[in-house]
């Protein structure tokens, strides 16, 4: 059976992140062609577009209003009413390209931002009076918007005050637990007065809101349109985007794992570009000046003209500092010590080793077992071909835990979100001989088998895949063929995420205006939807584990079906295949019936589903004193609960975890990138359900021939 051809996959869990962003005035007609441009494209390439009518503007009206003010602190009642007069017009708009109800939203957000920035600042000028009997209601869900100014001004005072409050309260903490500092710590630590820590409270509480504020007004046309052209993309399905050339890049190497770049993580604070991290064996780590803690104040190409980028936004103080391999960028710095100083650095490829596959060996009871981490499924389509993908490296970190002789593998697939849906095949035929590993429909409603070839497998012994409510798309295939073909013991939260659809990337044409100077950028569009070799899709329900590990966020809503405007849940024909026949399918339903006990039994686990209901209901509403002595009870009382989960923790009970022999002799004496090597399997050491897949691995290795 041949492999069918698809589109360039992404099968990638896109979360789309919006943000509140201030207003100008302008209105760009290359933002009125791009929405025509891509509403065309959606019409021709969709999986199953809908029509664009009344109903549709009413989706998009509510998306949009929805992600400017979601917890709505912005708009009042009647705003959004006369906002309503838009509410069944969005269709002919969208269709004419024109952006009248987004761009008088967004007028309306500007004046209120305004309104509210003045009156906190007003508010924070005053002590606050934390004696009397205010309270503040925190909900996951706000119902409705504030009947009037009054209202909503009510509301900030009350939310402003709790802010402080929080403030003050750890102010007083620290305080009261000096002698608990460590003696370094202890030596600079200056008591304070209550009315220094209350005005000190406030101050923050003022700095943090008037910083929330300037991140907004940061934003330009560009990221407007982006953010209006995405509530419209959404409707269509959560996974459809928009991505303009900026952020079609930051993909890129999210699913590549590099870039051309000097290698440094970097973040903004109070208006500066500060480097949080240098990449190990990168150009700037070569080059050695440059360090974590420094604040990037000037870019210069070469020696052209230094760029100041103090008040710049992050992303486009990033575009100046990436560059082409073997550019030159010269970074004036400001010093931890207040010196400045130009460091010139010539750019190289920057590998960022955490985002590919890595292994580790967790001993128990004498054995040894393999643990490979993979955190997405990466593919470097730019590279014709010559580019790292995850299948291959997986099967690479096989043949290296061979070599170790291990017992049986744990491939750990917890928050891998997805992303190659060639290389979620190819993985699955390393673990069968051959056959389908995911079924494909196309708009037309023709189904594909998307087929292992090759003869033979890579590992034949236990196998267990460890997988949570964040484990989605590509991940959910390779668990879910895994689990038809009775191959490996899925383990994991109730659920995978439920995310049954393939994307595509298309370009858009045209752009390059002030607004977009490097074109439009392209759409992420769902083209296809996939289906299990059992006939069942992933779509909504996800891949349920043999072994369901309680989770402390069972109570909260999660994955694709709480997502708007999803596509539903929908069967086709089984595929034809044969059931896995190694030597350690005999000992499979026991060792499922096993863990299925020790999980039941487990006090650890017990106390996770007691912490569960108990986070539920402080993240449904929850009610916060905004009296500082019954305030100071209220958190008393939660730190209490939250001591007893922690007193109950998890202990490991594996002997040990370390990483390979091949991983560290081929690092040698450099300390940053051993300590790559080594440091993320920390995590693993308090990791109640490695251990669990652990015992499971070991009761299908037991008797196995």
């Amino acid at each position: 059976m041949t492999k069918a051809k698809f589109w360039l996959p992404i099968g990638t869990m896109s979360v789309l992140v919006t943000v509140l962003v201030f207003c100008s005035n302008k209105k760009g007609a290359s933002g009125d062609s791009l929405l025509v441009k891509i509403t065309n494209i959606l019409r021709q390439e969709h999986y199953s577009a809908p029509k664009i009518d009344d109903e549709f503007s009413k989706k998009v009206f509510q998306n949009v209003v929805d992600k400017l003010d979601n917890d709505k602190r912005f708009f009042t009642a009647p705003e959004i009413e006369i906002l309503r007069k838009y509410e069944t017009s969005l269709d002919d708009q969208i269709k004419a390209g024109r952006f009248d109800f987004f761009d008088t939203a967004w007028a309306i957000l500007m004046k209120r931002l305004n309104t509210i920035e003045s009156f906190a600042n007003a508010e924070l000028e005053a002590k606050y009076d934390y004696t009397g009997n205010e309270t503040y209601t925190i909900k996951d869900k706000v119902e409705k918007y504030k009947e009037n100014d009054e209202a909503l001004k009510k509301d900030w005072k009350l939310w402003l005050k709790l802010q402080s409050l929080e403030r003050l309260y750890r102010k007083i903490e620290a305080q009261k637990n000096k002698n608990s500092l460590p003696d370094s710590l202890k030596k600079t630590f200056k008591e304070q007065p209550m009315d220094s820590m209350e005005f000190k409270a406030r101050s923050e509480t003022k700095k943090f809101v008037g910083d929330w504020f300037k991140r907004w007004r940061k934003m330009d046309r560009r990221d407007q349109v982006s953010f209006y052209v995405n509530c419209i993309t959404e409707v269509y399905d959560p996974h459809t985007n928009y991505f303009p050339p900026e952020d079609k890049a930051n993909f890129d190497i999210s699913m590549t794992g590099k870039l051309e770049g000097i290698g440094a993580t970097l973040s903004e604070r109070d208006g500066y570009i500060k480097v949080e991290r240098i990449v190990p064996g990168s150009a700037s780590y070569k080059q050695g000046d440059l360090k974590a803690g420094d604040l990037i104040i000037k870019v210069a190409q070469g020696a052209g003209t230094p760029e100041d980028v103090v008040d710049m936004k992050l992303d486009d103080a990033i575009q100046l500092i990436r560059g082409k391999k073997g550019t030159e960028v010269r970074l004036t710095v400001k010093k931890p010590d207040g010196s400045i100083k130009v460091i010139p650095i010539i750019r190289d490829v920057v590998v960022i080793e955490e985002s590919y596959a890595r292994s580790g060996i967790v001993e128990m009871d004498g054995k040894k077992y393999g643990l490979i981490h993979l955190p997405s499924f990466y593919a470097d389509f730019n590279e014709k071909g010559r580019g790292r993908h995850a299948s291959e490296d997986i099967q690479y970190e096989l043949e290296k835990l061979k070599k170790e002789g291990v017992t049986g593998i744990v491939m750990d697939l917890r928050n891998n979100g997805g992303g190659s849906l060639l290389d979620a095949i190819d993985m699955g035929g390393l673990f069968i001989d051959q056959g389908p590993i995911v079924q494909v429909r196309d708009p037309d409603g023709k189904v594909r088998e998307g087929s292992d070839a090759k003869e033979g497998l890579s590992w034949d012994g236990p196998l267990v895949l460890l997988t949570n409510t964040y484990s989605a798309s590509a991940s959910e295939i390779l668990a879910a063929a895994m689990q038809d073909y009775k191959r490996a013991v899925i383990v994991g939260t109730k659920s995978t995420f439920g995310k049954g659809t393939v994307q595509t990337f298309l370009p858009i044409q045209g752009g390059r205006s002030e607004d977009f100077p490097l074109g439009f950028g392209q759409i992420k569009v769902t083209v296809q939807k996939f289906y299990r070799i059992n006939g069942g899709t992933t779509q909504l329900r996800g891949v349920i584990p043999d072994v369901i590990l309680p989770d402390l966020y069972d109570g909260i809503p999660q994955g694709e079906a709480e997502m708007e405007f999803h596509l539903q849940y929908d069967k086709i024909p089984v595929a034809s295949y044969k059931m896995f026949t190694g030597n350690t399918v005999a000992n499979s339903k026991k060792a499922i019936t096993e863990a299925q006990k020790r999980v039941k039994s487990n006090t650890y686990y017990q106390n996770v589903q007691k912490r569960a209901k108990d986070l539920k209901k402080i993240r449904d509403e929850y009610v916060y004193s905004l009296n500082l002595e019954s305030y100071s009870k209220q958190q008393e009382n939660l730190k209490a609960e939250e001591r007893k989960y922690i007193d109950t923790s998890y202990k490991a009970g594996f002997t040990s975890i370390q990483a390979l022999k091949a991983d560290l002799d081929e690092v040698g004496n450099d300390e940053a990138r051993k300590a790559q090597r080594t440091d993320w399997l920390k995590a693993y050491r308090k990791d109640a359900g490695l251990e669990q897949s652990i015992f499971i691995l070991k009761d299908l290795a037991d008797g196995a021939s």
